[in-house]
């Protein structure tokens, strides 16, 4: 093993030694510097982590929180100098990890919370205007392949528990409100603009949304969504995408 990687290895590790050949221009002990050293690393992971999930944050504790992150950042630290991005596999992690298992909708809120980091830094493309897919809805041949490509930040979080519902009963931090836990909710988060929204969906609308995701076509979309939802209304869930502006482009090409 290298030195670097010996460094590295210690530096997310309390139970390792100060790595030997380090030295400090003063002649204080490494093994001291390090640890003041190793300790700043340690925070400043747990406070990206608590910046990005501070839902998640709230409903623990900081106490439990700052544990759990501590024990994150120890088994799987950044690998990009961006920490922006850090912790996206922090939900899988709450999903494993024993100690939260009293708080079951957790991993559940955190997946919300990363959407919305996500759909922050997604790419910014423009929205198609509403006579385009006009054209395209009223033309049976091109109707026949069409694809809707969607806003690259739309995405859709399902959950058997009320995430939504929780994520919001925490914006004052100072007096959360009370909540429901039990509803499942599913969540459309995007970024209109350089603001993020959520939107709770219906059932058939978030089928119609994650199937055109997969690639597949609007028509194929409309089908599946109505046979999830017999409910399912195709003209009033277009609408809504071209008003929440998430529709960017329209394919006619065949797979």
């Amino acid at each position: 093993m290298s030195t670097q990687a010996d460094f590295a290895e210690a530096l997310l590790n309390p139970d390792l030694t100060c790595p030997g050949g380090l030295h400090s221009w003063n002649g204080s002990n490494p093994a001291t510097r390090f640890a003041v050293y190793r300790n700043n690393v340690m925070v400043s992971l747990v406070d990206a982590l608590a910046d990005t999930y501070p839902v998640v944050q709230a409903l623990v504790g900081k106490e439990f929180f700052s544990a759990m992150a501590r024990v994150y950042a120890q088994a799987r630290p950044p690998r990009s100098p961006v920490l922006a991005y850090y912790g996206q596999d922090f939900a899988a992690f709450i999903h494993s990890f024993a100690p939260a298992a009293s708080v079951p909708y957790l991993a559940d809120v955190a997946r919300l919370e990363m959407a919305r980091v996500l759909a922050y830094h997604a790419a910014d493309v423009t929205s198609i205007a509403p006579q385009t897919l006009q054209e395209v809805l009223t033309d049976p041949q091109q109707l026949a392949s069409a694809r809707l490509i969607l806003h690259p930040s739309a995405q859709i979080i399902a959950s058997p528990f009320a995430v939504l519902s929780i994520w919001a009963a925490h914006q004052d931090k100072d007096n959360p409100s009370a909540f429901d836990p039990t509803p499942a909710q599913t969540v459309l988060v995007f970024r209109l603009g350089l603001a993020v929204d959520m939107l709770e969906l219906l059932k058939g609308t978030a089928h119609f949304v994650q199937t055109l995701h997969k690639g597949d076509s609007l028509l194929t979309a409309a089908s599946q969504a109505a046979e999830y939802d017999a409910e399912f209304d195709l003209t009033q869930t277009l609408a809504l995408l071209l008003r929440l502006q998430l529709v960017t482009d329209v394919t006619t090409e065949k797979a």
